[in-house]
Order: C-alpha cells, then structure tokens, then sequence
C-alpha cells in the first residue's frame, strides 16, 4: 500500500475530501505530526518510509531526498517551487508538481485589501482605536496615485484587473516576460524596476523567488521610493529584505508597508515594532475556497501518480531552466 506525507498545515481543516481521494485510492497518509512548517532536518527524519509527499513551503532539498529512497512524486500545494530542489529531483528520477492557478485568486483579493489598509491607514486607525484614542486619518484613493505592479503573470494580472474597479489609476509595470494579454487590456507603462520605484506611489510585487530576485528590493532602492510610497509583498519572503525595510521605516522613510511572507517563517523580527508595517502570516491563499482547490488538485495529482495514470499538474521545463540558471 502506498503511503504520502503530507506536510503542509493546516490540511484538509475545512474539507476533507482530499483525504477521502487517499482512503478510496487504497492510499496510506500522515499528516505533519509536528503541525508547523518544518525544517530541512525534521523532515529528511519523517520522509524515508513515503512514496511521495503532498508538499507546502518546507525545504525539500538534495538532502531531504537522500534520506527517502522510496520516494517518487512531490505534489506542491500552491505555486512557487523555490523551496524544491527540482534539479536534485530530476536527478533522483522524482516527479513534482504543482497547482499554479489555484491560489491566484486568493492571494490578488489578499493584496487589494492590503493595498487598501495602507492608502487609508485602517490598520493604523484601529491600532490607536483600541488604545482610546480617537484621531481621523487622511488617505489617498487607488484612483488618484500612480501603482507600480513588478511581475504581471497569474497573480499580478489579477491584481491589475481588480485595481480596475476602483477607476483608472497610472498604472507602471516590469516583467521579464511582457503580458500581451493585459496590453490590450490596460493601458500600461512598461518600464524598468529602477524608474517603477522612483515613480509608482504603491508598488505591488509579484514575482517567484529565484537568485535574480532574492533580495530584489533593498535599502538602495527603497530610498528611490517617494517619502510617503507604499510597498506590498505578497510573493515570497527574501525578495524585499526585511532588516533594510525596517531600518527605512524607523527612519520615516515611507508611508507603510504590507508582508504577508518572510525569509523566515514563522516570522519574529523587528518589522513588528513599526505601527505603519501590516504584518501578516503568509496568508494570501488561505480563503476556503482557494485552500480547498489546492489541495484537492494536489492530492488528486499525487493519487494519480501513485495508481499508475498520467499527470496533470507536472512542474513545467521552464521551471526547471530557472533553477539550472541560479546555479
């Protein structure tokens, strides 16, 4: 009988048919016993008895492989893929795939409300309100600032059309590979990350976590930014870095920042001490609709990897290209 691991948490909280698809498929599973995210060492100790894992943003890596020697598929609950060695897995004849399209809705609608909060500073309002004091805040609306969108691919396409209901903001975007789709959408500003910052009053960042992006937004160019500029990450912790965002805030630079992920998770740093800084815990995909998609498309894939039948959800080349290039 085959058996998974399923590490992320938490897993099937609010419906369990992802574990009804393992029981009926003859499947074996556990679910992370430690019930938080884990660590490379704890889980190379948990992974040597499982044919595959249903996967969150651990660190599985060349040495977390080593130790399962049975281990043949690793299916990710959500899209970014910088915490697996595909590589290492690719060497090691392992499968992985992913459910890319699942959390974008989730994550953009996560990113509207945080682009909200700090326009008009509801989460400093309510911070004050709960101390009794009683002080009503100026704002800007998304209609009348310049918004900065870095990365304009499943999720950032997203934000931009749901940027559109709130009218017709300046809108200046970067990626690598330009959308020609949200071109004939959108009148866009195509232009370089050095002039978004220098220009975008709210800056959005969507991209995956790669050797080109880590620490993409550093103190240089967080001073770039206009004096009372707003940042909002909702990609992957190590792309804004955290020790330069703090030292800027505390030193009044910058009207707020919103970070729903971090290099370090669960997160415990000094961004905590800044009234302006929304800190929240890597959440962007957690509605019940679109934590429930993922991991049913996750499961279902690692089922039909295990009873023998084709995948549907397989890491694409491209992905793999990427890590060969970080090398």
């Amino acid at each position: 009988m085959p058996k998974v691991l399923i590490t992320t948490v938490p897993f099937a909280e609010r419906n369990a048919l992802p574990l009804e698809i393992l029981r009926s498929n003859g499947i074996k599973y556990l679910i992370n016993p430690l019930n938080k995210k884990l660590t490379e060492l704890e889980l190379a100790e948990l992974v040597p008895e499982f044919d595959a894992i249903i996967a969150g943003t651990e660190p599985i890596t060349d040495l977390v492989m080593s130790k399962a020697s049975k281990l043949k598929h690793i299916s990710r609950v959500g899209i970014g893929l910088d915490s697996v060695d595909l590589l290492a897995a690719r060497k090691r004849e392992i499968k992985v795939s992913y459910t890319p399209d699942a959390p974008a809705p989730a994550v953009a609608e996560l990113t509207l409300g945080l682009m909200l909060s700090l326009l008009r500073s509801i989460h400093v309002a309510n911070a004050q309100m709960h101390q009794g004091v009683w002080k009503r805040l100026y704002g800007r609306r998304m209609a009348e600032i310049t918004i900065g969108v870095i990365g304009v691919g499943r999720i950032g396409g997203r934000v931009l059309r749901r940027i559109r209901g709130f009218g017709t903001p300046r809108l200046v975007v970067n990626d690598i590979l330009p959308n020609n789709e949200i071109n004939r959408e959108f009148k866009l500003e195509w232009m370089s990350k050095e002039r978004i910052f220098q220009e975008a009053d709210l800056l959005s960042l969507h991209v995956p976590l790669t050797a080109e992006t880590k620490n993409m937004v550093r103190k240089e160019h967080l001073l770039q930014m206009k004096p009372d500029a707003l940042i909002v990450n909702t990609s992957r912790g190590g792309i804004v870095n955290e020790d330069d965002l703090y030292e800027v805030l505390a030193s009044g630079h910058l009207g707020g920042a919103a970070i729903d992920v971090f290099d370090r998770e669960p997160y415990d740093g000094k961004l905590a001490e800044i009234e302006r800084c929304i800190l929240t815990c890597h959440m962007g995909s957690m509605s019940i609709d679109c934590r429930t998609r993922m991991e049913i498309e996750a499961t279902e894939e690692a089922a039909r990897f295990l009873i023998g039948k084709e995948l549907q959800g397989e890491v694409p080349e491209a992905e793999y290209k990427v890590q060969e290039e970080s090398l």
